[in-house]
């Protein structure tokens, strides 16, 4: 018998389970580089469009896991020594948790962890694991990649077109009574003919780029690793052979990079000082890819005309965070890849790779990051270990 850990962000606030605004979502069958969606063996245990990622929703996991007489523990509580998290620990084969509601899987608890074997994200994205601690503690760490790639791309596209056109404060004037068209439209632009800049182009970025090139902007990009010229060709793309060169030609810079030590703090008062005055930052991918403080700064003296933040460090972010209150931002929770269309898919895939390390079957390639000691899988192209 294992016993998993599962580490879910807490129910709506209303009740669980909610009424639903749809009914189904629709049915996906593959990923736009042919990787296919997560297959799963049997029933998932839950209907697609269902909210999985709260505690009640268990991912789906119950049926599966106590069928076949493992042991799930659902717990929200994650920070902290006295947690639910801390105390659960120590008993676990197998901690889960997503990048929304990340519990911190670091060199400490790992030395507490002495039955853990796999550390996996429902979910992409996992540097809230130390992952050169577990490979030294020949710990499995796997996430569901490509899941939700899509769902951050869209949310990316959406932050864009609210920042340029002004959207978010319209609406309040909006929502409280108000028809001010001259203070809604004083910060309002058109997308067309910018200068879109995204900051690694991987699974997302690449998205970004394809779903931006029909709103007529010159795309440009920067990248360890360099587009094929067909790509660059058909999408028209610029490439940048550092991010201080993008930066100083683009009106929005996205960032698609993982965070690295190398990453941490990209974003500084260096580098805002490189941008042109008036350009907006979209940075879905990691908070701690931007100095925060920094940040706050570069809005208040108008470097910045706007930031559309989906992540904070820590998560959940504390309620004096300085990026709830700075002006000009689009700032949301973790929700870029936790829609439900998204939810569906990284619950299967997190079935799926439980299945396969359960039976002691192998783990598909593009779902490892860490296995056997080292970097493995879509880790060692993605990642680097401290």
């Amino acid at each position: 018998m294992a016993t998993i850990l599962c580490v879910l962000f807490p129910d709506p606030e209303g009740g669980y389970p909610p009424k639903y605004a749809r009914e189904s979502i629709p049915a996906i069958a593959g990923y736009p580089n042919g990787q296919t969606v997560p297959t799963p063996i049997g029933p998932i245990g839950f209907k697609p469009g269902d909210l999985v990622g709260c505690v009640s929703g268990e991912l789906g996991l119950r049926p599966y896991l106590e069928a076949n007489g493992h042991k799930l523990i659902v717990v929200s509580d994650k920070d902290g020594q006295n947690s639910e998290f801390d105390r659960h620990l120590p008993e676990a084969d197998v901690v889960i948790s997503q990048p929304f509601w990340p519990a911190y899987l670091t060199a400490e608890r790992f030395a507490k962890a002495k039955n853990l074997k796999l550390a996996l994200t429902a979910g992409i994205g996992s540097d809230h694991v130390d992952l050169g601690a577990a490979a030294q503690h020949g710990v499995t760490v796997a996430e569901v990649t490509f899941s939700n790639s899509i769902s951050v791309a869209e949310h990316v596209v959406m932050t864009v077109l609210s920042l340029v056109r002004n959207y978010l404060p319209s609406h309040e004037v909006a929502n409280y009574g108000g028809w001010n068209i001259a203070d809604c439209v004083s910060r309002s632009y058109d997308l067309e003919g910018m200068e879109f800049g995204t900051i690694g182009a991987g699974r997302i970025g690449l998205a970004v780029l394809r779903r931006l090139k029909p709103f007529d902007v010159r795309l440009h990009y920067h990248q360890r690793h360099r587009l094929s010229e067909d790509i660059e060709r058909d999408l028209g793309l610029t490439f940048h052979p550092t991010p201080q060169s993008l930066v100083q030609v683009c009106d929005v810079v996205n960032l698609q990079v993982p965070l690295y030590p190398s990453t941490e703090r990209m974003f500084d008062d260096a580098m805002f000082a490189l941008m042109k005055p008036g350009s907006y930052l979209i940075n879905t991918a990691r908070g701690k890819l931007c100095d925060r403080d920094a940040v706050v700064r570069a809005l208040k003296r108008g470097t910045l005309a706007g930031y559309g933040g989906d992540v904070w460090f820590p998560q959940p972010a504390p309620p004096d965070h300085p990026w709830r209150t700075m002006p000009h931002q689009g700032m949301t929770p973790h929700i870029s890849g936790a829609s439900l269309s998204g939810q569906a898919r990284y619950a299967a895939g997190t079935l799926e790779i439980l299945q396969n390390f359960l039976d002691g079957k192998p783990i598909r390639s593009e779902y490892l990051i860490v296995a056997g000691g080292a970097l493995s899988g879509v880790g060692a192209a993605s990642y680097g270990l401290k």
